[in-house]
C-alpha cells in the first residue's frame, strides 16, 4: 500500500471517527506501509500475554493503530482539525495547515 502520510510522529491530532471520536493525542508512531498511525491514549485494546523472561504476562492495555484517514492534524490557531498541504518556503518544501495557512514545519 505504502501511502504518503501527511501526519508525522510528534503531531497533535484529533480523531474524526470511531469509538474515540473527538479525542486528541500525540502521534507516537507512523506506519506509512500500512497507512496507519498510533496515537497516545487512543484506540486502547487489551492483550492477553503469556509470561516470559522479559515480562510478567497478564492483561496489558496498549494503543492499537488507527487509519490515517480517521485522524486530522490540530490547527494551532483554531484548535480544530485541519487538512495538511505542502508549499515551498524559501526553497524548502514545508507542511502547512489548510484552514489557517500556518506553516507546521519550522
Amino acid at each position: 500500500m505504502n501511502l504518503k502520510l501527511k501526519i508525522k510522529k510528534g503531531d497533535q491530532v484529533i480523531v474524526l471517527s470511531g469509538d474515540d471520536k473527538g479525542k486528541t493525542g500525540e502521534v507516537v508512531r507512523a506506519m506509512p506501509k500500512e497507512g496507519k498511525v498510533v496515537v497516545q491514549g487512543i484506540n486502547l485494546v487489551k492483550r492477553h500475554t503469556k509470561p516470559s523472561q522479559a515480562s510478567a504476562g497478564g492483561i496489558i492495555t496498549k494503543e492499537a493503530p488507527i487509519h490515517v484517514s480517521n485522524v486530522a492534524l490540530i490547527d494551532s490557531k483554531s484548535g480544530k482539525g485541519t487538512k495538511v498541504g505542502y508549499k515551498e518556503v524559501s526553497g524548502r518544501k514545508v507542511r502547512f495547515a489548510r484552514k489557517s495557512g500556518e506553516v507546521i514545519d519550522k
